[in-house]
């Protein structure tokens, strides 16, 4: 018996605006068509007045915290990933800790872009199994169409907002029992220029707009994606058709379609939410998952991968036992 990360709960939120292809085609230079077909996106949720990325991470947060029957101040971590946090200090990790009750433990950001929830769970893993806390909340959450150009149609329709939010628990358990079985995290910064955003702190003073360079992020996404799940494969003597479900980073119909056929995996087990949600960065993943999850589609027992790839470039890919 070791200690293993066991899921108890999933939730998410998105903002109250939704916005077809049709509405953005009104104001910028594209056609639900030309979206459609290069992209597979039809509708994404913007954040309006009042809603930021912590307040979606609040309420993702609290919807997994129901799902898994426990109160916040049960809490003693929380790992946020977001590239679009609300102050640059203090975390934004912090504010969603205060909103649930959970002061006093360990709150803090990730920033790793679309791979950021990933990263996350590895963190959360790693100190859930090493004693450092029991009760985790790992989140997903951005506001990303608040750097996005409105004048680049090959970015700005890509990208939309939501947080997705997970609760772990540090029990005793088996190798075949529910729990986090293994992530595998990479990072290359020699493709900075590929996919970031043109402005910091440091360089600028400004926040800045996100700037890609799309065929060769999608080049790279393919072969980084299957590698690394062929990576988690190998670890653990697993084959493709073991796996019940993928759950991947929602950046594009085209990359979902391409990695699952590089691996073999059938459509039919990979979830899809792109069309609905958009690219919403870090709160992809969970966000795709907590859908999966209240549909029935993910059931306990099921083993389900996670992967993702982002800016930096990061990626990675973990695998659960439900």
């Amino acid at each position: 018996m070791t200690l293993r990360s066991v899921l108890l709960g999933t939730g998410s939120a998105l903002p109250r605006r939704a916005v077809s292809n049709a509405e953005l085609a009104s104001q910028v230079d594209t056609s639900d068509e030309w979206i459609v077909e290069r992209t597979g996106i039809r509708n994404r949720h913007i954040a309006g007045e009042g809603e930021t990325t912590a307040t979606l991470a609040i309420d993702a947060s609290r919807a997994a915290l129901a799902a898994a029957g426990i109160e916040g101040s049960t809490i003693d971590l929380i790992v946020l990933a977001t590239a679009t946090p609300d102050q640059t200090f203090p975390a934004t990790a912090t504010i969603v800790q205060d909103a649930i009750g959970a002061n006093g433990g360990i709150a803090f950001d990730v920033a790793a872009v679309c791979s950021g929830f990933l990263y996350a769970m590895g963190v959360a893993d790693s100190m859930l199994r090493t004693g450092m806390a029991r009760r985790a909340l790992v989140i997903g959450s951005e506001t990303f169409t608040r750097i996005l150009d409105w004048e680049d149609r090959t970015t700005c329709v890509l990208f939309g907002d939501g947080a997705g939010a997970v609760v772990l628990e540090a029990r005793e358990g088996t190798e075949d029992g529910p729990g986090l079985i293994v992530t595998k995290l990479h990072a290359d910064g020699a493709h900075n220029e590929l996919l970031y955003v043109d402005g910091g702190p440091s360089t600028t003073g400004t926040v800045g707009h996100v700037r890609m360079r799309g065929r060769e992020v999608f080049r790279h996404a393919v072969v980084n994606l299957a590698t690394v799940l062929g990576e988690v494969l190998d670890h653990t003597g697993l084959t493709a058709e073991d796996i019940d479900w993928v759950v991947p980073h929602q950046a594009n119909q085209r990359i979902l379609d391409a990695t699952a056929k590089k691996l073999g995996l059938p459509p039919e087990k990979v979830v899809v939410t792109v069309d609905r949600h958009a690219n919403t960065s870090a709160a992809s993943v969970p966000l795709a998952l907590d859908t999966a999850v209240r549909d029935g589609r993910i059931k306990p027992g099921h083993l389900v991968m996670l992967e993702a790839m982002g800016g930096g470039f990061t990626w990675g890919a973990c695998l659960i036992r439900m």
